[in-house]
């Protein structure tokens, strides 16, 4: 969190986006000293019981507090790089959301290998708040209710599980009934997941230092012996068959992220697998040419309106980190450069596997979104009249991009 000042008439200006969430609610100050301020909105019947910040172990005594007391709502982080909300009933975890991309049910159910990244792109255009994607893929028989039910499980207990990789962030406790569709009877005991949690962060840390990285590519060596297990021979043939990545070989394995780095680690520490360094992306050809248009004029926004509002990079790096799906997996693990731009490479990585068209339009929809934001940010921080140039120059890029897509349809 970037830091806030109280004016001396007493005026606090918080950051944009919190203001927004805030802004129909009445607040009240409910407990302050020299250290904190803790303000609640006065509608609703829900009451905040523990607010505070993460430690060293926190997540832990988090999580053995609300079990041993069993304890009923809603526990909420926020986190670099997004929020996590754990439905707690009488102590144990019913139910768990969250903003992280990776940790979304289609991208749950592609890491499981139910579907490519075409199938799962086509069922999130017909997605809204309404019908959920689940339910989309049910309804197109890409996958069974069997399958919808065992990947919202495995959701869960991954939301859970990469709860204990963070040692910093912030959490709020809302003591609150569970609506309906926040109790799912998953069969999920609390302590348990704390033990799984806490074995899985050790455990994958060490495996990684074998993996190198999700970006690496795995090759078989010459040193196959015949005494594999049939699921080591498949991971064997998948990587001979050819794969780009530790992350698409984890993808098509589909026995989940964990197990499968885990089975990849032992194939490297017998030789049978060594890992090669990822070529960096090269940001060229149209798709290039589109990333190149768009941070320009990220650039030039950030220049002129970071001079005003210093929180400004900020403020966007939030806006990336909430978009929805499919943008949010545009942007996912893509931070804000320092002079603003997005890095480009990281970006094209993120959307392989789908076709050159699809490519180029989600491309161009998502930095859209982006630029669409700061053109509002340049609005209300410079005024109409002192961001005219700025947004003239977006209409000016957007044309430009517009004009290459019809090119590359022609």
């Amino acid at each position: 969190m970037s830091e806030i000042r109280i004016e001396k008439s007493g005026k606090l200006t918080l950051p944009p986006a919190v203001a927004k969430m805030l802004e129909a609610h009445p607040l009240r100050l409910s407990s302050y000293s020299t250290n904190h301020l803790l303000l609640e909105t006065t509608t609703g019947a829900d009451k905040v019981l523990m607010t505070g910040l993460l430690g060293a172990g926190g997540i832990v005594d988090l999580l053995s507090f609300f079990n041993m007391f069993r304890k009923s709502g809603i526990l909420h982080f926020l986190l670099a790089g997004g929020n996590k909300t754990l439905c707690f009933q009488n102590g144990e975890i019913v139910y768990a959301t969250s903003t992280f991309p990776e940790e979304e049910i289609g991208e749950i159910l592609y890491s499981l290998g139910k579907f490519d990244r075409e199938t799962l792109q086509g069922a999130r255009q017909f997605a809204n708040g309404e019908l959920p994607l689940g339910k989309i893929l049910v309804g197109q028989n890409v996958i069974d209710a069997k399958d919808l039910w065992a990947a919202i499980k495995n959701q869960v207990e991954t939301i859970v599980y990469n709860l204990f990789a963070f040692q910093e962030g912030s959490f709020v406790f809302v003591d609150k009934p569970l609506a309906e569709d926040e109790v799912v009877s998953l069969s999920m005991n609390t302590q348990n997941l704390i033990m799984e949690g806490l074995r899985r962060v050790d455990e994958r840390a060490l495996y990684m230092q074998k993996v190198k990285s999700l970006d690496a590519i795995p090759v078989v060596t010459d040193k196959v012996p015949n005494d594999l297990d049939s699921v080591s021979q498949k991971m064997v043939a998948m990587i001979q068959a050819g794969v780009d990545s530790v992350k698409e070989l984890l993808r098509r394995s589909g026995s989940g992220e964990f197990d499968a780095i885990k089975l990849l680690s032992q194939l490297v520490e017998r030789g049978v697998v060594s890992m090669e360094e990822a070529p960096t992306v090269k940001v060229e050809g149209v798709l290039g040419e589109v990333v190149n248009i768009f941070n320009g004029v990220l650039v030039a926004m950030h220049k002129v309106v970071s001079a005003k509002n210093p929180q400004f990079r900020e403020e966007v790096s939030c806006f990336m980190r909430d978009l929805p799906q499919p943008f949010s997996y545009v942007f996912r693990q893509t931070t804000l450069k320092d002079d603003g731009s997005v890095d480009g490479g990281r970006v094209l990585a993120n959307l392989a596997g789908l076709e050159e068209g699809d490519k180029l339009r989600l491309l161009s929809d998502s930095l859209s979104e982006l630029i669409y934001m700061e053109c509002i940010a340049a609005r209300r921080e410079l005024g109409a009249t002192d961001s005219a140039d700025l947004i003239k120059r977006v209409q000016d890029v957007s044309q430009r991009v517009q004009d290459l897509i019809g090119l590359r349809d022609d």
